[in-house]
């Protein structure tokens, strides 16, 4: 098994799309650029942000092997390859190692209830047919499935298992994963942006942070900054994103960032309908707020 560190501001890479709603892999190639060279330290593919939900394995596959080839092995890619069954994930895992992907992410199941021996079984299952390093990925207002810390406690302990991204926007279940595994090795991230800094200085690794896709260098100053020891500036950055994030109440999260993208002047499209609408006052919020930011330097 390829041993990466999980470590830094990991954007959760937009899909962009054409306006029949198909893969823009041109434009995909661009922000995977503009991304590395404004300091992000990996690259995670179909995420939330990249509608993973929507995209089929064909799609994610085009997305993936695109991605992995504009980036060069200049940073890690990763792979969102969770699927609502034990057999698609492991088929969608081992596509994704096949490709090429360095980390696999992998989302808990969603819409049926599972217990948490049945999610611990599950990520042990895929584990086991899968020879590549995974991270849980814990997203409960998602996907209706939270993992316990006590679970992720239990998954630390398979080799493969490295890490666990935390988006509840809860800091004490985050907290709880910090504590459960500190000493491992096992690194946790946080998955809600506001957080990432509070992750850092009670030995997270950093964050997978939709925002880097607006503003890539600002978001992994974050870590750069905390990393050098300069406390100061990275609580700076961590605050500095807090007027973007405020435009979240308009809408679909994902929609407000891919909105934001386009606004920048990229031809990313709209999110995949249904979910590609903001209100005209929500637009008008994520003008100004684009605005404001970009005369402070924000990038």
């Amino acid at each position: 098994m390829n041993r990466i560190e999980i470590k830094g501001i990991i954007p959760p890479i937009i899909t962009p799309m054409h306006a029949d709603e198909s893969i823009n892999t041109a434009e995909l190639r661009r922000q995977v650029d503009r991304q590395i060279e404004n300091g992000v330290h990996a690259l995670f593919c179909f995420g939330t942000n990249g509608e993973g939900y929507i995209l089929d394995g064909r799609e994610k596959q085009l997305v993936l092997e695109t991605v992995i080839e504009q980036a060069n092995g200049r940073v890690p890619v990763y792979a969102g390859t969770g699927c609502v069954s034990t057999r698609e994930t492991i088929a969608q895992s081992r596509m994704a190692r096949d490709a090429g992907a360095d980390v696999l992410s992998i989302i808990t199941p969603s819409f049926a209830a599972a217990s948490q021996q049945e999610l611990y079984d599950h990520y042990r299952a895929v584990a086991e047919a899968v020879d590549i390093p995974i991270v849980l990925y814990n997203i409960p207002a998602r996907t209706g499935n939270a993992l316990a810390p006590e679970t992720v406690a239990r998954l630390s302990r398979i080799e493969n298992i490295v890490g666990a991204k935390d988006s509840s926007g809860n800091w004490d279940n985050m907290k709880a994963y910090l504590d459960g595994t500190r000493g491992s090795g096992f690194a946790v991230l946080s998955g809600n942006d506001g957080l990432i800094l509070d992750c850092l200085k009670n030995g997270g690794r950093g964050g997978v942070a939709g925002c880097a896709n607006v503003y890539p260098r600002t978001m992994a100053s974050i870590y750069d900054c905390f990393a050098a020891g300069d406390l100061e500036k990275a609580q700076e950055y961590q605050a500095s994103i807090a007027s973007f994030r405020a435009c979240f109440k308009y809408g679909n999260p994902n929609t407000v960032v891919k909105t934001a993208v386009a606004l920048l002047g990229y031809d990313v499209g709209k999110c995949r309908a249904p979910f590609n609408q903001l209100p005209e006052e929500g637009v008008a919020a994520l003008r100004q707020v684009l605005r404001e930011n970009a005369e402070k330097g924000m990038h």
